[in-house]
């Protein structure tokens, strides 16, 4: 069993930056891929950004490839987005997810466990 916190969301003008952190509890952390997943009003949640068991890997939603960074340090169970130049579209409650199969994973149906959800508000 894993449960994860997110934290670091807020409100903050376009083209400004945010950290999003999810901290996992249990020992098995490191076997776990992690999502970024987000998730607007009226909307589908969807992918953002993914990272494999041990780090190496990584992948993002063509939305926000260039913009946001996900990180993971397996000493510290904690999974982190770098959110820069931040645009109106980006706002969503954001949540952090873990995959038991540690690799990558696009759609939210193959996330056996899910944070509570972060919310990011990016004004105009």
């Amino acid at each position: 069993q894993v449960q994860l916190v997110e934290s670091g969301g807020g409100l903050v003008q376009a083209g400004g930056s945010l950290r999003l952190s999810c901290v996992a509890s249990g020992r098995t952390f490191s076997m776990y891929g992690m999502g970024w997943f987000r998730q607007a009003p009226g909307k589908e949640r969807e992918f953002v950004a993914h990272i494999n068991w041990s780090g190496e890997s990584t992948y993002y939603a063509d939305s926000v490839k260039g913009r946001f960074t996900i990180s993971r340090d397996n000493a510290k169970n904690t999974v982190s987005l770098q959110m820069i130049s931040l645009k109106p579209e980006d706002t969503a409650v954001y949540y952090c997810a873990a995959n038991r199969l540690g690799v990558l994973r696009l759609q939210p149906g193959d996330y056996d466990y899910w944070g509570q959800g972060t919310q990011v508000t990016v004004s105009s």
